[in-house]
């Protein structure tokens, strides 16, 4: 077992209870996962799809909300050039309800996806036979891009163009189970 497969397993096990790692560990593991196995998407573009759970995040975004009431998933569908931010609000009989930002998304280099945010929102518990939505289309008035600095099966890691460090791991969720909106009204 060579130096980047001993850093993932423990990146891994680090993952499974954030909360419980030191100050910083997280981020060195990281970073020095980065190097040793650093991303090509080039190479890589086979692993990219599907759907993914924030485990970690540098950030202070709507991803801090993670506890036992919420799930953050980001599915990913290169190929239909679009991804999926969804913060999956859990509740007794089917009553939670989620976020939503959908995002159209190109790749644009060895590690780089360009993003273009282009519809959030809410949706909630059925009414009936279908869900209630409370979508909007956005107008993103900056350039924003995601790296994905490390990549396999089961873990990515990306970096935002905010400067926010992303730590997500392969969730057993079909891609084609996803509840995708419409790009529009």
């Amino acid at each position: 077992m060579g130096p980047a497969s001993s850093l993932r397993q423990q990146l891994l096990h680090t993952l499974e209870q954030p909360e419980r790692s030191q100050p910083g560990s997280l981020r060195a593991l990281i970073e020095s996962l980065e190097r040793e196995q650093p991303a090509d998407l080039t190479r890589q573009a086979d692993l990219l799809p599907g759907v993914w759970q924030l485990r970690w995040s540098s950030g202070r975004g709507p991803e801090q909300l993670l506890g036992p009431w919420t799930e953050s998933l980001q599915a990913l569908d290169p190929a239909q050039g679009r991804a999926l931010n969804l913060l999956r609000l859990r509740g007794p009989a089917g009553l939670g309800g989620q976020i939503t930002v959908l995002a159209a998304i190109k790749p644009i280099g060895p590690q780089r996806l360009s993003l273009r945010f282009v519809r959030g929102g809410w949706s909630g518990p059925c009414l009936g036979s279908r869900p209630f939505e409370l979508q909007r289309n956005l107008r993103q008035s900056f350039s924003a891009w995601l790296d994905v600095t490390v990549l396999d099966q089961a873990l990515r890691i990306c970096r935002g163009s905010a400067g926010t460090v992303y730590a997500l791991t392969r969730h057993p969720l079909a891609l084609s189970a996803i509840p995708w909106p419409s790009e529009s009204d």
